[in-house]
């Protein structure tokens, strides 16, 4: 009987079989029919170059299945209202667990959204200070700056056994909403002074208006309105003048004979100027907008959002406006001292949510920071604090280079982040370059060798150990450490700072060098972009390249954003003596099918749309006309098809000769995307390849000064080595560049370093360091100096 119980104990049940996620026949992107076999429950990180696949494989193949068959749960209603996603290109995918997917998306940029709004946070505190704040005001709902208070009345008709029976109802609600700024915190003012010269007349042209000026309909209609004298300055005008001119409501006039609206010269600008999109407007347009709109903090609400029932409601002493203004560090502490039996579970879940801030690295956010301003890093590590206490387990979590934005010193704590996760019983896969994170991994998956075309394929798999022996460019790479360099540029000139005080800073007086290679440095929060981005000078000839996204629909490619595509249409025009609008697949040359998409979409509702390859142009995206039309032998779609090496030659030379063309290429090259498809949509692009993207396209501009922010984010180490060249081509070529990174290559190749610090939030806003890398290593007196000089083996 004995030896019957140990046979079906030894014997391991069916169920824990499944212990692998299995990949068959992967094609999603540039993936070339992948297999592979992932282990549940471990942490497995993917490494490659930037392009070689590594999302197409996480994202695109394994996620994107998990998240589709878990929607395909929901009842088709249900299904209506979700994100439609098609089953991806694969043969066989086994073993899925329930995918949760933490991206680097950058949160929306609505100005209503903020860390409160889009973590659980504030809807806790609304809650909070209902059942808690003296003097009760009202429901939640009365302290949201998204709910304005309204009220009204009025007869309802209302059938009762038949009979139809006229009632009188009245309602309000109470919300929190500031009625001046509606919510925004910020109210936009017309800076008058841009509007009109009030030492001229009228009929010396006091109005400075695009469109307003000499003897037009538009100046006409206020000189002959009759309101005012013409002749007199603005300045001399009435109260009743100035009213008249700036705020009057419409009011229909005969001005030489023909009937015409007056209206203030305000509310006129408003509605043809102001509520247009700024991308659309001609340049000057454009110009003026950005010069006469003034963005001021609200006055009534002080910034806070809230009317001022919110704001007066108080625990403690303490409103619901100050309560998200603190530093989330601060607020938690704030929250624990809080002791109150009736609303307990309430804040126990608020505690366990601010904790989570801190334990993440996020305590020196407020509630209150409008979430567009989140790096995509700090966006990131925001949408982690749901998941850190979860009582799930059997999930997989999948992280796309959760690193990004952080400081070697926050690297440490992320690391245990993914391990704790794991040691949940959780399948961690996390896409990463950086080799601090890639050395905890149970199990490495290295795509390549090369990028876009030249990837897609598996190069190895196993542990650490063997990556370090493998072979592969990782492997290779993997313990290149930059060295110090021997000798440092010496400026020629520097960019005054003084008294900088945006965010965090505090009164910040600092020279940054030019001529050289400055990084700026700190853990994050320390207040690197606010010096950066909020106090550098205006008009100090400085071009920014951030990590904002690239806007650009499918329709968008790298030919079109870097304006490479306009000195190809007017070559290939010049050549077959046609117009350069036939070679657009926006335009004249588009094929009447597919409308130059060259796919078909078919939208089926809740069902997944179906994007099949248009018959006509066989995907090429032109009229059969256009495809006549050659230079140097080939089509415009060939040309289009090309990637950026191969048309960096064709267009060097020959029949096919057109420098403004070769340039563009020239820069793409430069920044390492030499293997993109000039033609390939935006769409498809990685985070790293978007900026680097971003940055060829700057670099024709005219300004001496570059400002990077991470640069090296999305980056494999092989190509943090190219990107270390360019930076040295740009400052050899004159120019200044100022890096924010927390890469310690680029901090070991600086000329110069300013450390911020020592923290972040309040703790930090202070200059720790500034001199030379070497400098600093041999200081040893900052966090950074201690990861620098560990980097480099000092």
């Amino acid at each position: 009987m004995a030896t019957e119980t140990e046979k079906t104990t030894s014997t391991p049940h069916v169920a824990d079989s499944h212990g692998l996620i299995r990949v068959h026949g992967a094609r999603e992107n540039n993936l070339k029919d992948v297999s592979i076999e992932i282990p549940k429950r471990r942490l497995t990180v993917f490494t490659g170059v930037s392009g070689s696949g590594k999302s197409s494989l996480v994202f695109d193949t394994i996620a994107a299945e998990s998240q589709r068959l878990i929607n395909e749960t929901y009842p088709a209603f249900v299904q209506g209202f979700m994100p439609n996603l098609a089953r991806p290109e694969v043969d066989v995918l086994e073993g899925l667990t329930t995918a949760i997917i933490v991206d680097q998306q950058r949160m929306g940029g609505d100005p209503r959204s903020t860390v409160g709004t889009a973590t659980d946070a504030n809807a806790l505190l609304r809650i909070l200070f209902s059942r808690l704040g003296k003097p009760h005001i009202g429901s939640p709902k009365a302290f949201s700056f998204n709910i304005a208070s309204i009220s009204g009345a009025g007869a309802v008709t209302v059938e009762r056994a038949g009979q139809k029976v006229k009632e009188r109802r009245s309602f309000s609600i109470t919300g929190g909403m500031c009625p001046r700024c509606e919510g925004r915190g910020a109210v936009t003012d017309l800076d008058l002074a841009q509007l009109y010269d009030e030492t001229l007349s009228l009929n010396e042209g006091a109005i400075t208006v695009p469109g307003y000026k000499g003897g037009g309909w538009n100046s006409r209609l206020y000189i002959e309105s009759g309101f005012f004298d013409p002749d007199k300055p603005i300045s001399k005008f009435t109260k009743k003048e100035l009213q008249d001119f700036l705020h009057r409501e419409p009011t229909r006039m005969k001005i030489a004979g023909i009937n015409m609206t007056y209206e203030g010269l305000i509310p006129r600008i408003q509605k043809s100027m102001l509520s247009k999109d700024k991308e659309s407007m001609q340049p000057h347009i454009r110009e003026f907008v950005e010069r006469a709109v003034t963005f001021a903090t609200c006055p009534e609400c002080d910034g806070t959002r809230l009317s001022e029932g919110a704001r007066s409601s108080k625990i403690g002493g303490i409103s619901i406006a100050d309560a998200c203004a603190m530093q989330i560090s601060d607020l938690a502490e704030w929250v624990r001292g809080l002791d109150e039996p009736s609303v307990a579970p309430l804040l126990a879940s608020l505690r366990h949510t601010l904790e989570s801030f801190v334990e993440i690295g996020l305590g020196y956010l407020s509630l209150d920071r409008p979430a567009g301003t989140l790096s995509g890093g700090e966006a990131q590590r925001t949408k982690m604090i749901r998941h850190l206490g979860s009582s799930l387990t059997d999930v997989t979590y999948v992280f796309d280079e959760p690193t990004t934005g952080l400081h070697p010193h926050d690297i440490q704590r992320m690391n245990s982040l993914l391990l704790r996760l794991r040691d949940k019983g959780n399948t961690v896969l996390v896409v990463e370059h950086k080799p601090e994170v890639i050395a905890i991994a149970d199990h490495v998956v290295d795509l390549g060798p090369g990028a876009g075309a030249g990837g897609g394929t598996i190069c190895f798999e196993g542990t650490v150990e063997a990556l370090r022996t493998g072979g592969t460019i990782t492997g290779r790479h993997f313990d290149d450490r930059a060295a110090l360099k021997e000798t440092v540029r010496n400026p020629t000139g520097t960019l005054e700072i003084r008294g900088a005080s945006t965010h965090n800073l505090q009164g910040v007086d600092v020279d940054i060098p030019l001529g050289v290679l400055a990084v700026v440095t700190g853990v994050a929060g320390s207040g690197k972009s606010s010096l950066v981005h909020g106090s550098i000078p205006a008009g100090a000839g400085v071009i920014s390249v951030d990590q904002g996204a690239i806007r650009g629909s499918r329709r968008s490619n790298p030919a079109t954003y870097t304006g490479l595509l306009d000195p190809i249409r007017k070559a290939f025009a010049k050549e077959n003596g046609v117009k350069p609008a036939f070679f657009s697949s926006n335009s004249e040359g588009a094929c009447p099918t597919c409308n130059g998409a060259g796919v078909i979409y078919t939208d089926l509702a809740m069902m997944a749309g179906v994007a099949t390859t248009c018959e006509d142009c066989d995907g090429k995206r032109f009229e059969a006309s256009v495809l006549d039309y050659r230079l140097g032998g080939r089509d415009i779609s060939e040309v289009l098809a090309m990637p950026v090496t191969e048309a960096e030659e064709f267009f060097a030379a020959g029949e096919a000769h057109t420098p403004a063309a070769h340039r563009i290429l020239q820069r793409l090259t430069d920044v390492g995307l030499g293997y993109l498809t000039i033609g390939q949509p935006l769409t498809t692009l990685s985070g790293g390849e978007r900026q680097r993207l971003k940055l060829a396209t700057h670099m024709a501009d005219k300004g001496g000064v570059y400002v990077l922010d991470e640069p090296t984010a999305g980056l494999h180490l092989a190509d943090v080595e190219q990107l270390l060249g360019l930076l040295d081509r740009l400052v050899d070529s004159g120019k200044s560049v100022i890096v924010v990174e927390h890469h310690q290559a680029v901090m070991a190749h600086a000329d110069w370093i300013i450390d911020l610090g020592p923290g972040a939030g309040h703790d930090g806003g202070r200059i720790v360091f500034e001199g030379t890398p070497a400098d600093l290593v041999a200081a040893r007196s900052t966090l950074t100096a201690e990861h620098l000089a560990e980097y480099v083996g000092a």
